[in-house]
């Protein structure tokens, strides 16, 4: 069949948005120097879309055959599609249920993070019931071999082959009739239709669009590796993540021997999921009870301390929030948020100023996540604002105490969701008081569990204060 003349084009590697010349700025995402050169079109009529770069399987992509059918919406056979199950509870449940046939699933995280581990780990366990392939670009076959030994994983069914050519790889997955296809990872494939070299942002989208478009006409479930930046976000372009039906990013602390797996991006589940999983001598173990880990606190009570429940996807999950109030040895005091948004530690302390009649502008104020997870939900701010006044006064608060509440500008507290849901997982773990907005209060209490209700934080602030004793709060630190 005839074919079509390459065409030249520019594409930004951060946001994806094309070009069709050269220029310094993004106008998509205002980035500089982004602008990577790619070849589009050029393949014959039949070919697999390159150039389409969208994966999208139109014929002004370059497919050949007949226009799909328009249909109304109910006459669409919408049948509930059994998910495969990997065996391990806490990736099933960032995944949504399991593994969807059809999918494209894109993992990634920084080296060493377990990102290989845990996909060899998966697959050697589904190999026995399903045809499975693994694919690595990267290490050899002897090197796959020996992690798989040395975690004392059944080698005997699952199929492997080291290459980085993305025909070749479609190939092979035709030729053993894949059920499950792991590919690691895919900025080493490449495509002899695509200029550049591995890595580049055409070579990049054209292999993820081949590897998308494959998965969904055959049913193989397609699960990806990727790079990420220095700055800790996906490599490559951001028509990545568009492709590709769930994205899953590993996240590791240097000093941690937890792993938490965070869903972004899911067609066929919740997204914001958290798994949490443990580094071993056997792989990746999976853990039941994050909770438990993350109150890993002291035997004795120390000031600038408070649990919270935030909620993670489709369940609750206890935090500890710590806070360091001390005197500022400079002429800028100093605000550092870990694992919390830095711009609304700001606020709060405004908020406790304004409302609850604490100046801390001449100190240096450190807030910190327990156990390196990030909290993006309001629902922490109380419980922030209530360690930073206990480091600042010099008084713990009761180890038996859970907070939960959104703070408002005018000092308000506004309700969280899924209220009862978090105070019962917090009586599960032994706590035994909480202070929770007045709206979140329901008819019937939690067993074994005294809740106190407040509007606004002076009324949160007087709560405190009755527990420690008279005048405890308002005393000056020692």
């Amino acid at each position: 069949m005839a074919t079509r003349k390459a065409k030249t084009a520019y594409v930004c590697s951060d946001c994806g948005f094309e070009y069709a010349k050269w220029q310094g700025q993004c106008n998509a995402c205002n980035e500089w120097n982004t602008l990577t050169r790619v070849t589009v079109g050029g393949a014959s009529g039949g070919g697999s879309g390159r150039g389409s770069g969208n994966g999208s399987g139109n014929a002004r992509g370059g497919f050949a055959g007949a226009l799909a059918p328009v249909q109304r919406l109910d006459e669409v056979q919408a049948e509930s599609v059994s998910r495969l199950e990997t065996g391990f509870g806490e990736l099933d449940r960032v995944l949504g249920g399991g593994l969807v046939p059809g999918s494209a699933v894109l993992l990634s995280g920084n080296p060493g993070a377990g990102k290989s581990t845990l996909l060899i780990q998966v697959m050697c366990g589904l190999a026995a019931k399903q045809r499975a392939l693994y694919v690595t670009g990267e290490e050899s076959l002897e090197q796959v071999a020996m992690r798989a030994r040395r975690l004392q994983l059944p080698t005997d069914a699952l199929r492997v082959m080291a290459e980085t050519n993305v025909d070749a790889v479609c190939d092979a997955a035709e030729r053993e009739k894949a059920d499950l296809l792991v590919v690691d990872s895919i900025q080493v494939l490449y495509s002899d239709s695509v200029d550049g070299a591995p890595g580049g942002v055409g070579q990049v989208r054209e292999c993820a669009a081949r590897l998308v478009q494959y998965a969904k006409r055959t049913g193989t479930v397609l699960l990806l590796v990727g790079h990420v930046t220095k700055e800790g976000s996906l490599a490559g372009p951001r028509i990545l993540e568009h492709m590709i039906d769930c994205f899953i990013m590993v996240e590791d602390e240097n000093d941690s021997r937890f792993r938490t797996l965070r869903s972004s991006k899911n067609r066929f589940g919740a997204v914001n999921e958290l798994g949490v999983f443990a580094m071993s001598e056997r792989g990746l173990v999976e853990v039941s009870n994050p909770s438990a880990i993350f109150l890993s606190r002291a035997d004795e009570p120390a000031p600038g301390s408070a649990v919270m429940v935030v909620w993670e996807g489709t369940r609750p999950l206890l935090l500890e929030a710590q806070a360091l109030v001390d005197e500022s040895g400079y002429g800028n005091p100093r605000r550092v948020a870990v694992g919390f948004d830095g711009a609304r530690l700001a606020m709060l302390l405004a908020i406790l100023h304004r409302h609850g009649g604490m100046m801390v502008g001449d100190q240096d104020v450190f807030v910190n996540a327990v156990g390196g997870v990030r909290v993006a939900e309001t629902s922490s701010d109380l419980a922030v604002t209530l360690a930073i006044v206990s480091s600042f006064r010099n008084r713990p608060l009761p180890r038996d105490l859970v907070v939960l509440g959104e703070l408002g500008l005018s000092g308000e507290i506004r309700p969280v969701p899924n209220g009862q849901e978090r105070l019962r997982d917090a009586a599960k773990h032994g706590f035994r008081r909480a202070i929770v907005p007045s709206r979140n209060l329901a008819r019937q209490q939690v067993e074994g569990m005294q809740v106190h209700g407040v509007e606004t934080l002076k009324q949160a602030l007087d709560v405190v204060g009755d527990m420690l004793g008279p005048q405890q709060l308002q005393e000056a630190g020692g």
